[in-house]
């Protein structure tokens, strides 16, 4: 698999685990960004490892990444991280492609999207991810999922 066909399938895992969520927004009148509020790079990055690691170790999904070399796996982690922290409210920009055309032919199925779903909610469980920042981090990232599944 190439290094874009991950990155691609690696995004799609990570945003149909958003899917969960309702709809939010990324700031509240009052108080710190979602950005803040997840803890900045570092705590986005930290999840991202966890999900990433989940993902890897899930066989409904796993066979996806077996070919990614470390330097793939490195980048995915680093374009989950700015796509995450561009759309909380971050100082990131996410300068990946659109996601209907990472994902084009890789045809994700519904199962791999809720796969993906629970892996993400166990990483930002594992990193004790309020309830409130877990459903607006996957009510933004959700809507992306048109984009993936089926594609």
């Amino acid at each position: 698999m190439g290094l874009t066909r991950a990155i691609g399938l690696g995004l799609l895992l990570l945003i149909g685990a958003l899917t969960v969520g309702g709809c939010a927004t990324t700031t509240t009148d009052q108080g710190p960004s979602l950005y803040k509020r997840l803890n900045g790079r570092e705590g986005i990055a930290l999840v991202v490892g966890d999900f990433v690691a989940n993902m890897a170790g899930d066989a409904r999904v796993n066979e996806r990444f077996k070919a990614m070399k470390p330097a793939d796996v490195e980048k995915l982690k680093s374009n989950l991280s700015d796509q995450i922290c561009d759309a909380t409210g971050g100082p990131c920009s996410y300068l990946g492609r659109d996601m209907k055309t990472t994902h084009k032919g890789m045809n994700i199925t519904e199962a791999e999207w809720n796969a993906t779903v629970e892996n993400l909610v166990k990483a930002l469980d594992k990193n004790t991810v309020g309830a409130k920042e877990k459903s607006e981090l996957l009510g933004v990232l959700g809507p992306m999922k048109a984009d993936i599944v089926g594609q």
